[in-house]
């Protein structure tokens, strides 16, 4: 079952969209950080990662696309990972250039972000960004997030050195942003 957001909806990977995986990954600008560099991934890297992987019931890991709900558009992908029930999970989202500045993946971050702490109820989500990436850092603050550790001069990416950043989301942070929402 999707979740649902006020502008889209958060859905299972197809096979059709891996060419996306793919895309997103090779692009530096729009995935913000990289492992990787040069960024080289494949379809078939793409399949065996993310399609190929056994299925689970387990909840420590999720990846969903997300998906325009008027057009039903493929604009990104968002995920979670290393969940530790009840506390944390490290997030990360990508979102397709064509979608910047639409409203798509601020919808689709609070819409993860409301599940990871309303329904699995979590006190802290994590993000690993660089300071370089100017427009990701400041959609990042602007649904909450602080930088909690900053790894000066970590990453060299388009000539320079920048900064890794950990920014990071508490329990308390969230609903104080979200009065409208009830902390259970």
């Amino acid at each position: 079952m999707p979740l649902e957001g006020d502008l889209v909806r958060l859905r299972e990977i197809r096979e059709s969209d891996l060419d996306l995986f793919a895309e997103l990954r090779n692009d530096l600008e729009m995935q913000a950080w990289s492992r990787t560099l040069p960024p080289d991934y494949t379809i078939e890297m793409i399949r065996r990662r993310y399609w190929d992987r056994d299925f689970a019931y387990r909840r420590t890991d999720a990846i969903f696309i997300i998906e325009t709900k008027d057009k039903e558009e493929v604009a990104g992908m968002i995920s979670y990972s290393d969940l530790v029930d009840r506390m944390e999970a490290t997030w990360g989202v990508a979102v397709h250039k064509r979608f910047w500045g639409t409203g798509v993946g601020h919808d689709a971050a609070d819409t993860l972000l409301h599940f990871l702490f309303h329904e699995l109820g979590l006190r802290v989500v994590r993000l690993w960004t660089q300071s370089g990436n100017e427009r990701a850092v400041a959609a990042f603050e602007k649904l909450g997030f602080k930088v909690a550790v900053r790894a000066p001069n970590a990453i060299f990416k388009g000539g320079q050195y920048v900064d890794n950043l950990c920014m990071d989301l508490l329990r308390e942070e969230r609903y104080a942003l979200h009065p409208d929402l009830k902390d259970h």
